[in-house]
C-alpha cells in the first residue's frame, strides 16, 4: 500500500504537491537603480520553476521628473506594510521580497536565488490548497483547510510592458518589464476552514491570488 501511494504521488502534477514561490519586486521607472533589478526579475521568471514573479511599481519617485504609468498607491502601501512588520521605517527601490519573509536589494541575484530555493522547500511542506477560477468578469477563489488566520490578496498583472522614459533619472532609456502589477485587491480573511471568495475581475491581463498571514508568511498561491 505504501509503495503504491508513493508511486501515485510521483505521478501527480507538481502544482498539486506545492505552490509557487512568490517573488515581489518593488520598483519604479523613475529610479536609476531599478532597471537591473527588473531585468533580473525577467530572467528569474524564465529560469526558476514554479515562481510567481510580481513587479510592483511604487509612487514615491513620481515627483523626480518622470511619473511611472504603472505606479500604484496599493503597491506603495504594501511595501510600507512589509517595512512595518520588519520593524523598519525604511522603504527603498529596488527591493525584492521572497515569499513575504526575506527582503533583499532587488538586483542581488545570489541572495534572491538562495531565498527562492529555501522558500520552495518550505512551500512543499505546508502549502494550503488554493484554486482560482475565472468566468467572464468574475473571479472565484477556493481555499482549503489549514491552520491560522490569513488574508487573501488578488493581483492583476500584465505579461510585459516596454516604455520609453521621457524624463527623470532614466531619461532616454527604453525599459522592458515583466509581470507588471496593475491592481491589488483584498478578498477577505480566511480562518483555517475551507471557504470560497468571489470578486469582479480586476485590471490586468493575468491574475494571481496569495494567501498571506499578518507576519508576511505566505500559505498559498496560484496564478492563471
Amino acid at each position: 500500500m505504501i509503495r503504491w501511494l508513493f508511486l501515485a504521488l510521483l505521478l501527480l502534477p507538481t502544482a498539486a504537491l506545492a505552490r509557487p514561490v512568490v517573488l515581489e519586486l518593488y520598483t519604479s521607472e523613475a529610479c536609476s537603480d531599478c532597471p537591473p533589478a527588473d531585468r533580473l526579475l525577467g530572467r528569474l521568471k524564465t529560469a526558476e520553476k514554479d515562481l510567481l514573479a510580481l513587479d510592483l511599481h511604487v509612487t514615491y519617485f513620481n515627483d523626480t521628473g518622470w511619473t511611472d504609468p504603472y505606479s500604484l498607491n496599493a503597491a506603495t502601501e504594501r511595501q510600507e506594510w512589509y517595512a512595518g512588520i520588519g520593524r523598519s521605517e525604511e522603504v527603498y527601490t529596488p527591493e525584492a521580497v521572497v515569499d513575504g519573509k526575506t527582503q533583499f536589494v532587488g538586483s542581488d541575484r545570489p541572495d534572491i536565488v538562495r531565498a527562492i530555493a529555501e522558500a520552495r522547500r518550505v512551500a512543499a511542506r505546508n502549502a494550503v490548497p488554493l484554486t482560482m477560477t475565472v468566468a467572464g468578469d468574475r473571479v472565484r477563489v477556493a481555499v482549503g483547510r489549514g491552520s491560522g488566520v490569513a488574508r487573501i490578496w488578488l493581483f492583476g498583472f500584465d505579461d510585459m510592458h516596454t516604455t520609453h522614459i521621457g524624463g527623470g533619472e532614466n531619461i532616454g532609456a527604453t525599459l522592458t518589464e515583466v509581470n507588471v502589477v496593475r491592481s491589488i485587491t483584498s478578498l477577505g480573511t480566511w480562518n483555517g476552514n475551507g471557504a470560497s471568495f468571489g470578486a469582479g475581475r480586476p485590471r490586468g491581463e493575468h491574475l494571481a491570488v496569495v494567501l498571506q498571514k499578518d507576519d508576511g508568511s505566505i500559505l498559498g498561491a496560484a496564478a492563471d
